[in-house]
């Protein structure tokens, strides 16, 4: 009878002492969040796939047409990307309904960062110019990387009687002045909006299919200004068929020395600059979304990265975490919000 027990005690000894380590590691493991203890030994459910991305090749999706600046500048950093990662990263046009379908593709992607976009100031503009979007910008989508900031330019067609802003609003107080844009919503638009709202002037908005087209009529003569991006501007004012009064930024541009800000011609406070940046959907995980922060922003400190894009008419930036950039795309919204209520195109699409 003894015997029966003393075996009983020491079976019931051991496997307390299997047992009760387990359950106390297992403790300590989900107390830790799922990590193993120590440094080397860390674990957590994103860390493996942030170690590994990207697996395999990434969509780097463009919401224009092959050409434009914006596609130049994402071929550029797919590039780049490749060297870095050692993996492709696949450019993919997706054009149409303004920026919107290309967007709503790469909200709904799987978030694990094979999909991103090159997106542009529209993404902010967009929450206040259309009454209903299948997707929530500020929600649905993160901002990996600010790539450039490109600053506009006020230009005019040189047979215009004006020299300069002041003489350009006295001119929109006498006669009837028409402006064009690369369309409803656009950046060009809205900027020659808060122009006149700040000025107290009207003019007639004609929508064109892009830049240059409004630039083409405003050289023949069919609309007296434009605000246009300084990449496809230059050239013609470089050439004396445009005649630039002013830039948008608070600051002079290189690429113009000569040419005063809006905000030093008797429009106070105006400052205005569209951006370019790399988008990935929300949920990405943000080992992964920190991961490809850290590498675009690298890329764009590189010199010969940096030179093209002044080549294309735009200010490089590189900078800002993953939370910075999300305070920036939330606060873009609410201001874009107010401008686009000011001129009238709250919901208008």
């Amino acid at each position: 009878m003894l015997a029966t027990k003393t075996a009983i005690e020491l079976s019931r000894r051991m496997m307390l002492a299997v047992v009760l380590p387990a359950m106390a590691a297992g403790l300590a493991h989900a107390q830790n969040g799922g990590k193993i203890d120590g440094e080397a030994g860390r674990r957590n459910d994103a860390s493996p796939d942030a170690q590994d991305y990207p697996s395999h090749p990434v969509t780097f999706v463009v919401p224009f047409a092959p050409a434009g600046g914006t596609d130049i500048l994402a071929r550029l950093l797919a590039d780049k990307l490749e060297q870095a990662f050692g993996k492709p990263f696949i450019v993919e046009n997706r054009p149409g309904a303004g920026t919107v379908l290309a967007t709503n593709f790469v909200a709904k992607s799987t978030p694990d960062g094979t999909t991103m976009m090159m997106a542009v100031s529209s993404l902010a503009i967009d929450a206040t110019l259309y009454k209903t979007l299948p997707y929530d910008p500020g929600k649905d989508l993160a901002l990996a990387a600010r790539v450039a900031s490109v600053p506009f330019v006020l230009v005019v067609d040189p047979s215009l009687p004006v020299k300069s802003v002041a003489d350009l609003i006295k001119l929109a107080k006498q006669r009837p002045l028409s402006y064009g844009s690369g369309g409803i919503g656009s950046f060009h638009h809205l900027a020659a909006a808060l122009f006149a709202s700040s000025t107290g002037i009207k003019m007639t908005h004609v929508p064109y299919r892009g830049t240059v087209p409004a630039l083409n009529d405003l050289m023949g003569g069919y609309i007296q200004l434009v605000f246009s991006d300084l990449g496809p501007a230059l050239p013609l004012i470089n050439a004396g068929k445009l005649h630039a009064l002013a830039v948008t930024t608070i600051r002079h541009v290189t690429e113009l020395p000569d040419v005063p800000p809006l905000a030093d011609s008797g429009v106070a406070d105006f400052d205005l600059a569209a951006w370019q940046g790399v988008v990935v959907p929300a949920q990405t995980p943000p080992p992964i979304l920190d991961k490809l922060n850290t590498a675009l922003n690298s890329i764009l400190a590189m010199t010969d990265v940096r030179d093209r894009l002044s080549d294309l008419g735009m200010t490089p930036v590189g900078q800002g975490s993953v939370v910075e950039l999300q305070h920036f795309l939330q606060s873009d919204i609410l201001r874009w919000r107010k401008v686009v209520q000011d001129a009238g195109l709250a919901g208008a699409e």
